[in-house]
């Protein structure tokens, strides 16, 4: 194992431990002090953004580039976390999406709606979100329920953060980047912002404010995109093309 996949495997497992320990305080919290429950919301919807990118990176091969099994396996897991998404099915749009980013062949990019944030949000949601997540929110209340847990704190600590982690990844990490307006800088139609360390990190684990580096180093993990212009070429991968067929 590399060091780089050492470290990709411990900032994932990092991830899942914050968002698992934040859910359940969330959870089990007696009481819950006002103050809290908002901060929780909104460290939790980070969380989620977390859960996201590390399956992003799995997407891209760039998380256990050696051992596709596992890369697979945890990526598979942190969507399933995400309010049961499916990485399997997000795998093939989201490569199609490097191969025609911005363009009506690019599943994540509305051509009707190129400038328009809520429009767009929409068509989004529709494009990805199946009767699989309602069903697995329903299934998750009601074993929850007929385990004691309450359903309100289910509903407020997991889905809402999940909804909310929703709009920063759409925002910061599709709409802002891909958005009609200024030029871009080439073909892959990407834009990246100048933001501050933290600002880039919970907006959305600099995959917002390096985005345009992302599209051009899509091998990147998400902690290199940050000063990822001086990663040495071997820390380079673009994405391989048996992945959408794994």
């Amino acid at each position: 194992m590399t060091r780089e996949t050492a470290i990709n495997l411990l900032l994932a497992l990092m991830i899942v431990m914050l968002w698992a320990g934040l859910l359940a305080l969330g959870v089990w919290a007696r009481p819950m002090p006002p103050l809290l429950a908002p901060a929780l919301i909104g460290a939790l919807s980070v969380a989620h953004v977390g859960l996201f990118i590390v399956a992003h990176d799995a997407m891209h091969a760039a998380l256990v580039p050696a051992h596709p099994r596992l890369n697979r396996a945890v990526g598979r897991l942190c969507l399933l976390l995400y309010v049961g998404f499916d990485y399997d099915r997000l795998l093939a749009p989201h490569q199609q999406h490097h191969r025609a980013p911005g363009t009506a062949a690019d599943p994540d990019y509305d051509s009707a709606h190129p400038a328009s944030f809520w429009p767009w949000y929409a068509t989004f949601l529709r494009r990805y979100v199946t009767w699989r997540q309602p069903a697995i929110v329903l299934l998750v209340l009601l074993a929850g329920t007929a385990a004691g847990l309450a359903p309100s704190r289910l509903l407020l600590f997991w889905v809402l953060p999940s909804l909310l982690a929703s709009l920063q990844l759409f925002g910061f990490g599709t709409f802002l980047p891909h958005r009609d307006g200024a030029a871009f800088a080439d073909a892959h139609r990407a834009r990246g912002q100048n933001w501050a360390f933290w600002a880039s990190l919970l907006s959305c684990f600099h995959f917002g404010a390096r985005h345009h580096l992302h599209h051009l180093r899509p091998g990147l993990p998400w902690w290199r995109l940050w000063r990822g212009d001086s990663a040495p070429a071997h820390l380079v991968r673009p994405t391989p093309p048996a992945q959408a067929a794994v």
